[in-house]
């Protein structure tokens, strides 16, 4: 059988039984090296890499606003939370952590209210049963 005949117009032999045809665009009987990448490699003319020279590591900024955020909920916790901000970004030199500032003041602001509200309630609360049982008994 030739090459190319008329039964087999692309010159390719048919798979046998019981064999796989070859991959698309593969002729049988001819082997395909894998595809190798080769890695990426950084340009070798001395620039250094980006850096975005806006970004700079603030310690105790997230631990400020977690501070802050936690005094509006459970003043004495976001208190505690905001001084250990401010310790640690005055440790580091950054001694402009607005929201610890805030953090620790409205954390005051709230614990002593929270505190005076729970006395009040307690007086509120012994009044009322006090009130209850005069009438009860």
């Amino acid at each position: 059988m030739s090459q190319n005949s008329a039964e087999n117009p692309y010159g390719q032999q048919p798979p046998q039984f019981n064999q796989p045809a070859p991959p698309y665009g593969q002729q049988s009987g001819q082997l395909q090296q894998p595809y190798v990448q080769q890695p990426l490699q950084s340009p070798s003319y001395g620039q250094p890499a980006y850096s975005n020279p806006y970004y700079a590591p603030y310690p105790g900024k997230t631990l400020g606003v977690v501070g802050l955020a936690l005094c509006l909920i459970v003043p004495l916790l976001g208190l505690i939370l905001s001084i250990v901000a401010k310790k640690r970004s005055d440790a580091a030199g950054f001694v402009k952590n607005t929201p610890a500032k805030v953090g620790i003041i409205l954390g005051w602001i709230f614990t002593v209210l929270s505190i005076l509200a729970f006395v009040l309630f307690a007086v509120w609360l012994g009044s009322t049963l006090e009130t209850i049982n005069t009438y009860s008994g």
